[in-house]
């Protein structure tokens, strides 16, 4: 278990702090590979991350950026993390930036899948950034605690790629990178704000079954060292 701990006073210190840290990886990467990858989580918690990142002026016609998971609905739908992107994140300088969605108008989840399997494959081998959020349940990514297709998603043997997972707790089926095509990003960010978001962390960090609280593998296996950004 390999992690380091950052800490902020607030939010709007996390979001600025955590979009130059990022913008620093991404132009070192194009300095180094001549392009850039970055795969984002959806939910409230990023939203001041994303305004803070559209903003830097780095190459974004030489960065793709991805989701980590999504739930099976169109991109117009208020629910889909692509609208949140689109309307935080891909606006300013990064509006330049190739935005590669999860979601796709396919006969089903399964289809949908496999298309954006295709579609990210050579993105993510490994991303150059992914930032991960955690539910209170310690969900992470769509890897939820009673999720149909948990074991194949956290199963670090896996092929990489973008896999369904439909579970109680997740509302819409989701679709979700496996823990394989997350684990070995570059740069790995677990961002989390607010009281209840530390003490779910604290437990993870507890002995226990990874299925219980899957934010677990992350923590426990992923191949590059997990960076924490936190914040009251």
């Amino acid at each position: 278990m390999t992690f380091t701990r950052n800490a902020f006073d607030n939010g709007a210190a996390l979001a600025e702090a955590l979009a130059d840290r990022v913008a620093d990886t991404l132009s070192a990467a194009i300095a180094a590979r001549g392009s850039a990858s970055l795969a984002v989580s959806g939910g409230s918690t990023p939203k001041a991350f994303f305004n803070a990142l559209s903003g830097h002026g780095i190459d974004w016609s030489k960065v793709a950026i991805t989701l980590v998971d999504e739930r099976f609905v169109p991109a117009d739908n208020p629910r889909s993390n692509h609208l949140l992107v689109k309307e935080n994140l891909l606006k300013g300088p990064a509006a330049k930036a190739n935005f590669i969605p999860l979601y796709r108008d396919a006969s089903d989840a399964e289809a949908a899948a496999a298309i954006s399997t295709k579609a990210t494959a050579n993105i993510c081998s490994p991303f150059d950034v992914a930032i991960l959020g955690m539910g209170n349940d310690g969900h992470t990514a769509s890897f939820f605690p009673d999720g149909d297709n948990l074991a194949d998603a956290i199963d670090s043997a896996r092929a990489r790629g973008i896999l369904t997972m439909e579970a109680a707790g997740a509302g819409e089926k989701r679709l979700t990178f496996s823990f394989s095509a997350l684990s070995d990003a570059r740069l790995l960010v677990l961002h989390i704000e607010g009281a209840e978001k530390a003490a779910t962390l604290e437990k993870a960090l507890q002995d226990g079954p990874e299925e219980d609280m899957p934010i677990r593998a992350v923590l426990r296996r992923a191949e590059s060292p997990v960076e924490i950004y936190w914040a009251p």
